[in-house]
C-alpha cells in the first residue's frame, strides 16, 4: 500500500472517480438492452413488488437512453471533481461517491436475488469497491474524511438519486422506443 500512495496522489485519486464512474456505466450500456429484453419476463416475476413499477419503466430501454442519463450524470460529476481536486471543496464529492459505493451493493443484491449476472455487477465490484474504499482510505489518511464527513457527505450525495431520475426521463424523451 506504501507503494500505491507513494505513485498516486491524492489529487490523481481524485480524478480517478470520472474513470471509474464511465467503466462501470459502460459496462450497463453496452449490456442493458439486450439484458433486459432477453431477462425481462423471468426478472419481473420475482422482483419485489416494491420496485416493479420502476423496474417496468425500464422494460423497453435502449442503451443509447441509458447513454443520455449517464452523460447527464457525467457532466455532473466534472464539476464536483474538479471542486474536490483544484479547490479542496470535497463535500458533494464524498456524497456522489458514498452512492455510488453503496449502488454497487445494489448491483450485487440484484445479482443474488436473480441468481444470475445483472448489468454493472462486473465493474461495481471489480472497479468500483475497491476504487471506492482506497479513495475513502486515502481522504482518512489525509485528514478530509471521517465517520461525521462521510455521514454528511452521504446526506448531499442523495440528490444524486432524483438526478439519476431525471436523466433516464430525458433519455426516454431525446430518444424514442
Amino acid at each position: 500500500m506504501d507503494w500505491i500512495n507513494s505513485h498516486l496522489s491524492l489529487n490523481s485519486v481524485i480524478w480517478l472517480f470520472l474513470a471509474s464512474f464511465m467503466v462501470h456505466d459502460f459496462e450497463e450500456i453496452i449490456f442493458v438492452e439486450s439484458w433486459m429484453s432477453k431477462h425481462y419476463e423471468k426478472v419481473s416475476l420475482v422482483i419485489p413488488k416494491l420496485f416493479r413499477k420502476g423496474f417496468e419503466s425500464y422494460r423497453n430501454i435502449k442503451s443509447s437512453q441509458f447513454a443520455a442519463a449517464v452523460a447527464i450524470e457525467f457532466v455532473i460529476f466534472i464539476p464536483t471533481t474538479i471542486l474536490a481536486a483544484d479547490f479542496h471543496h470535497y463535500l458533494l464529492f464524498i456524497g456522489f461517491n458514498a452512492v455510488l459505493m453503496i449502488h454497487v451493493f445494489t448491483h450485487l443484491f440484484q445479482s443474488l436475488l436473480l441468481r444470475m449476472y445483472t448489468p454493472g455487477v462486473a465493474t461495481a465490484v471489480v472497479v468500483v469497491l475497491p476504487y471506492s474504499i482506497y479513495l475513502f482510505y486515502r481522504q482518512n489518511q489525509a485528514g478530509i474524511l471521517n465517520w461525521q464527513v462521510f455521514n454528511n457527505g452521504l446526506d448531499v450525495g442523495i440528490i444524486l438519486l432524483p438526478l439519476v431520475l431525471f436523466g433516464h426521463s430525458i433519455g426516454r424523451r431525446i430518444i424514442p422506443n
